[in-house]
């Protein structure tokens, strides 16, 4: 059994709930999954104790949550010493045209690249268009690039396009290679693959 930190960032909640689902999956597979929000002062710093991490955030407007660059430039050296993943959740990812999930794709390398981190596996995750949890003006300007871009317009309820038998697959390969079935061995794995 491993101890498999999860820290997500979220706007709207959707990467919440792709995080709690993370840590249902590892959990699933024998390993203790501990969940918490980047800056929300459950964990400033990365606690020795854990085998593996997994980072999760939104992207808004381009950026992710200015609380997960944060946690990850604070502990860079720890967060290299770890088999470490980073799932970056966004509607482009969703896109249904190749330049759309190439800018999901931007998105999760720019922030790998300000934030001077290489985790060991990243992905890029389909979020959700919650129309129902924006402003109005918010609300507006989203169904505007979703009428643009081919996506859902109705703005009376929420469209979730999170792939989650991919994001099992992802999560699991992590898994697998990171901590394996002994804990031990897939950090070592992990700290000689660098």
């Amino acid at each position: 059994m491993a101890k498999v930190l999860i820290v997500y960032g979220t706007t709207e909640g959707q990467t919440r709930k792709i995080a709690a689902w993370i840590a249902a999956v590892a959990t699933e597979h024998g390993h203790l999954a501990t969940v918490v929000e980047a800056g929300g002062g459950a964990v400033r710093a990365l606690p020795a104790c854990y085998d593996a991490l997994i980072v999760a955030a939104s992207v808004h407007r381009g950026t992710h949550q200015a609380p997960v660059a944060r946690f990850v430039r604070d502990n860079l050296p720890a967060l290299q010493s770890v088999p470490a993943a980073f799932f970056s959740v966004s509607l482009s990812a969703a896109g249904k045209q190749p330049r759309q999930r190439a800018d999901a794709r931007r998105c999760a390398e720019e922030f790998l690249r300000t934030t001077g981190w290489r985790p060991g596996r990243v992905s890029t995750v389909a979020g959700a268009l919650a129309y129902t949890k924006y402003g109005l003006l918010t609300r507006w300007i989203m169904k505007r690039i979703a009428r643009r871009e081919g996506g859902d317009t109705d703005t009376s309820r929420d469209h979730e396009y999170t792939d989650w038998e991919r994001l099992r697959r992802d999560v699991e390969r992590f898994l697998e290679h990171a901590v394996g079935s002994d804990a031990e061995g897939g950090r070592e794995a992990a700290t000689a693959a660098r």
